[in-house]
């Protein structure tokens, strides 16, 4: 039976739960954990002609078990590259920063954000975009306040998704003007390759627990990963 949008996010499945039907998808695909565990994904049509889509990751709508087992993925990916200080993406990068950072027995981390204050600078600001929103343009800032706890620091990013990469280079292009260069970069979910052009000097250094493809709508109706 397939399940209502609100059920979508909400529980880690067994391994293997999830087998490719051999016509294709059709309303949720399912990314894996590196211990095998699937959490099934709704599948999101794209703006066009109806013949794209992506399985969607929104972190503030899944249930804390579903949370801290994709922070916790997170957090093991990142202790070898051994970050001082994690700095988080607005706005869904936010609660999985917090809960990594915690992971990693930090005191606390480091939120970028998209609401100007009054105290902000241009000279820490980039203009940003996201696949979920492209017809919104937003700014994203780096609170000068918080400079003192990242300079000289080995600090790593956390977002949710990195999908056409430009998101998460807009923010690479805030910290470099900050005098920053992140150790590494973790992300909830790949979602498709399209990222990998946009942040090709980056790849060694970006890493997620999660991976799902762009996927293309068959002769069936369902959908297959993109050729």
């Amino acid at each position: 039976m397939p399940l209502a949008p609100h059920q979508f996010w909400q529980a880690m499945d067994a391994p293997d739960t999830h087998r490719q039907p051999p016509d294709g998808w059709a309303d949720g695909f399912p990314a894996t954990l590196p211990d095998g565990r699937q959490l099934l994904l709704p599948i999101r049509i794209l703006p066009g002609d109806g013949t794209a889509a992506v399985a969607s990751l929104i972190i503030n709508q899944a249930s804390f078990a579903v949370e801290d087992a994709i922070s916790a993925a997170m957090a093991d990916l990142l202790r070898s590259h051994a970050p001082d200080v994690v700095i988080g993406v607005p706005t869904l990068g936010l609660p999985l920063a917090n809960n990594v950072a915690r992971r990693l027995n930090h005191k606390r981390m480091v939120a970028l954000g998209t609401s100007r204050k009054f105290w902000y600078r241009d000279e820490l600001s980039a203009p940003m975009s996201s696949i979920t929103s492209p017809t919104h343009q937003k700014t994203i800032f780096l609170d000068p306040r918080s400079l003192p706890l990242l300079e000289g620091q080995r600090v790593a990013v956390v977002d949710d998704v990195i999908s056409s990469g430009t998101s998460m280079a807009a923010v690479l292009k805030l910290l470099a003007q900050a005098g920053l260069e992140p150790v590494a970069i973790v992300a909830a979910m790949l979602q498709g390759n399209r990222w990998k052009e946009q942040l090709r000097d980056w790849h060694d250094r970006i890493a997620a627990p999660l991976a799902s493809p762009r996927l293309q709508r068959n002769a069936a109706g369902r959908w297959l990963a993109e050729a």
